[in-house]
């Protein structure tokens, strides 16, 4: 696993022995960047963080500040890690913490944020948990943007309540991605 570009294209991402994670795959986050293009300046804040893959790369494309949510203690050690060798500590915040939790701190702090990713374990009802604790919360920015990384057998359009809309969704084999924004009330 690496960083695929920015800055700090090239660079590796260990992960600790025997950690069960499943990375976003290279092509995956191309493909994520490339939509979100340009993340520069921006906040962004990953959520079920496990290696910090994708929050690592927004911050290697420029983010200007970058939260990491991962409930397993080696897991952010490792995030930890790969913040201090690429220099990225300052710019980075790690919270161990079950995602939905350190959401709702984050939210409670009057947070938010102009890039919020989820990647929550395929096929077990987290995507759609995590979609609605979304919708109803603050924590992305007005003209923020939420991803969501799922199985392709999650359906997310029933979930959705007034608050939010689906604009896109790109399936990459078991995977999709699910781009959604704030309905504009009017």
């Amino acid at each position: 696993m690496r960083i695929i570009g920015g800055e700090a294209r090239g660079r590796p991402i260990r992960l600790p022995g025997e950690c069960r994670i499943r990375p976003t795959a290279d092509r995956v986050k191309k493909s994520l960047f490339d939509i979100l293009h340009p993340v520069a300046g921006k906040s962004f804040l990953d959520l079920f963080a496990g290696s910090g893959n994708v929050g690592l790369e927004a911050i290697s494309r420029g983010a200007r500040f970058a939260v990491f949510v991962e409930k397993d203690i080696r897991l952010v050690g490792a995030i930890r890690a790969a913040l201090s060798q690429m220099g990225y500590a300052e710019r980075a915040e790690v919270i161990r913490a079950d995602a939905l939790r350190g959401l709702g701190s984050l939210v409670q702090k009057g947070e938010r944020f102009d890039i919020i990713f989820a990647d929550p374990p395929y096929d077990q009802g987290l995507a759609m948990e995590t979609l609605q604790y979304l919708e109803g919360g603050d924590a992305s920015a007005e003209d923020g943007i939420v991803v969501l990384q799922h199985s392709v057998r999650e359906e997310l359009e029933a979930s959705l309540n007034k608050a939010m809309e689906l604009n896109d969704q790109r399936r990459y084999g078991d995977t999709m991605l699910s781009f959604l924004t704030r309905k504009i009330q009017g």
